[in-house]
């Protein structure tokens, strides 16, 4: 399967980074590193993660990661993964 991130992920993923870093930069660079290594190993096992909460689909998925959750879509037919919400636990990543 060939993942793809999108640019709305990068952004929210880089704004929180950001925020991290305000206080703790070292930390922000780990969590990044980090949050991009689990998102890597998705292709290996793509239904491991729970099914998302904020869609009733089994093919949108949720990667929970500190707290906070990257939302991503299988499709098996075009062998795409594609990683495209970022929020914190029980917000809307669409906002």
């Amino acid at each position: 399967m060939k993942l793809r991130i999108l640019k709305s992920f990068g952004e929210k993923l880089n704004g929180q980074v950001d925020y991290i870093a305000q206080d703790k930069p070292g930390a922000a660079r780990k969590f990044k590193s980090d949050i991009l290594e689990r998102i890597k190993e998705i292709p290996k096992m793509p239904y491991a993660n729970r099914k998302s909460i904020f869609f009733d689909r089994e093919d949108i998925r949720d990667l929970v990661f500190k707290g906070y959750i990257a939302v991503y879509k299988v499709d098996d037919e075009k062998g795409n993964i594609t990683v495209f919400g970022f929020t914190k636990y029980k917000n809307d990543p669409f906002k």
